[in-house]
């Protein structure tokens, strides 16, 4: 790839070239000669995507990721060919819906090369990721390519620095277990600006669009990441989650998304936005078309035993316990966080949800929102506890504005960060909301007739349908259970009815932000949205969330969902 040399040019010129240099790397005969615009066709997912692909390529792209490795393993299928099949599909997916912040195809076939030359030798294959291909988001250093993060001033440095001997050679820990674990990762994925909100918009590459609708987005801060598995172009995706950035871009792209706690799965290495805040810690995590995926990726890391190589990952090997079986569990139902009313589809989602739970002999009771407003209220406060020092300076390296959200929090300017004593107090705050969740947890067990705790509770992910481009100021529901280190996994339940999800033409909104919710609502342009929810459990129970979360979406195909 050219370097793009920012030092003396305007940020529109220094972005318009780093945006040319990455789709000049898309070969020739990949090219759509002409894009249709969003109007004409705004699903293109599905058949539209399937005639620029061979049959065998769509055979191998519409594979789920355990499927595949199913088939890499044994040798059915060469680590070469299913890389080359994603490398096209995720090429063809950039150019309609605009995805991809680096390509490196040819070293990923490289890879892919290096794997079936040690099965053909060994007989058996390199790790249990042989010959998987995996998306990361543009976080993750990989050697050879840049890592901008959506920042015009990362273009052609390393994190905004230059001569650190770093630029293009050093990798993050997780990608060496990767590449260790027999993965062929092939490309990084378009995010939020400074990861830092959930419009999928940045400077560089603009907004992404959401392959099954473009006139809708896929949410953020993982919204390429989203976009590129949901229209089939990665088996598995790598994103980050700080406060929804995994879980909101999975349900409104019909996918499953695990948020772990912190950790499990090792972030050393890893470029982020106010590095060395730890009042609240992002995390990484998968994107995928299955539990059985997310839960591969996890197993797979954990075996690599990451509490070596990163000193902030717990000596937690994965947990092969049956969580289900001649057990009857509860479940935790939370259908409205705060004062704003979710869109009809999502109120059927989880009428769905309690349905199928019931319809096994399964428990329900109301979860109760405990402190979520004010949780919403301290996060915020920690978020910008550094008054957008770090994200304003990233941004003064190139002169470029802050995209979308970025003022809600952080203004237009820095402002006086907080002192110690004041981000203790934070500390301190968070820490006694996190006590006061756990008594309420254990107090469950008195209205339970398990005479056990709840199990996990499931609640929405955000209020609203679908994310509509313009309509910034939308309420979210995902950050509470980042305030609480809590696991939890997006999965989908069913998809948006305009004939069914009728808005209540008698309700009076509650708020200022109810009003925007209801305001956003389009039925017709919702028509045929994923829907999904989210599975919680409690701190460091991965495995566990997503034995539930299988339990739930098996109990829901039971009912013909």
């Amino acid at each position: 790839m050219t370097q793009v040399n920012i030092s003396a040019m305007p940020w529109e010129e220094a972005a318009a070239q780093k945006r040319a240099a990455v789709n000049d790397l898309i070969p020739s005969a990949w090219r759509i000669s002409r894009v249709p615009p969003v109007e004409e066709q705004p699903n293109i997912a599905g058949d539209y995507i399937r005639q620029f692909l061979t049959a065998h390529e769509v055979e191998i792209t519409e594979t789920e990721a355990t499927a595949i490795l199913a088939k890499t393993t044994s040798g059915t299928w060469t680590a070469k060919e299913v890389t080359a099949a994603f490398c096209h599909r995720a090429a063809l997916g950039h150019q309609l819906v605009n995805c991809l912040h680096e390509i490196f195809f040819d070293a990923a076939m490289a890879d892919a090369e290096k794997l079936d030359d040690y099965f053909a030798k060994h007989g058996k294959p390199v790790g249990p990721l042989h010959g998987l291909p995996v998306s990361l988001k543009d976080q993750f250093h990989v050697k050879g390519v840049e890592t901008t993060m959506g920042y015009v001033g990362w273009i052609g440095t390393f994190q905004g620095k230059v001569g650190t001997g770093k630029e293009k050679v050093f990798e993050s820990e997780l990608v060496r277990e990767l590449r260790n674990l027999g993965a062929v990762l092939f490309c990084k994925t378009a995010l939020a600006q400074a990861v830092f909100t959930f419009i999928p918009e940045n400077n560089i590459c603009g907004y992404t669009r959401n392959p099954l609708n473009r006139r809708l987005g896929p949410g953020g801060s993982s919204g390429g990441e989203a976009a590129l598995v949901a229209l089939r172009g990665s088996p598995l995706g790598i994103g980050t989650d700080y406060g929804g950035s995994i879980r909101v871009p999975a349900t409104l792209t019909g996918l499953y998304g695990l948020r772990p706690s912190a950790g499990r799965v090792p972030y050393q290495g890893v470029a982020n936005s106010n590095d060395g805040h730890s009042i609240v810690n992002s995390v990484i995590g998968p994107l995928s078309t299955s539990v059985g995926a997310l839960r591969l990726m996890m197993k797979a890391v954990v075996s690599q035993q990451p509490w070596l190589h990163d000193p902030l990952v717990l000596e937690l090997p994965w947990r092969e316990e049956d969580y289900i079986s001649d057990k009857k569990l509860c479940f935790g139902i939370l259908r409205q966080d705060t004062e704003v009313r979710p869109h009809p589809a999502i109120i059927r989602a989880v009428d769905m949800v309690v349905a199928a739970m019931e319809a096994l002999g399964h428990e329900v009771v109301e979860w109760k929102p405990l402190r979520h407003a004010d949780m919403y209220k301290l996060r915020d406060e920690i978020s910008a506890c550094d008054g957008g020092q770090n994200i304003h300076a990233d941004l003064r390296l190139s002169g470029e504005p802050p995209a979308s959200r970025i003022p809600m929090v952080f203004g237009m300017e820095p402002t006086e960060p907080k002192n110690a004593t004041q981000i203790a107090e934070l500390h301190i705050r968070k820490r006694e909301i996190q006590k006061e969740y756990m008594d309420y947890w254990n107090s469950t067990a008195e209205v339970t007739s398990t005479g056990r705790a709840v199990d996990a509770f499931i609640s929405p992910l955000v209020p609203f349908t679908g994310m509509r481009p313009g309509f910034d100021e939308f309420t979210t529901n995902s950050a509470i259970v980042n305030m609480l280190d809590y696991p939890a996994c997006a999965f989908p339940v069913t998809v948006a009815d305009k004939a069914v999800d009728v808005l209540d033409a008698e309700y009076k909104p509650q708020s200022e932000n109810d009003a925007y919710n209801v305001a956003m609502y389009d039925a017709e342009l919702y028509h045929g949205a994923p829907v999904g929810l989210q599975l919680v459990g409690r701190r460091l129970q991965e495995e566990k969330v997503l034995a539930l979360t299988e339990l739930v979406v098996d109990g829901l195909a039971k009912l013909g969902r």
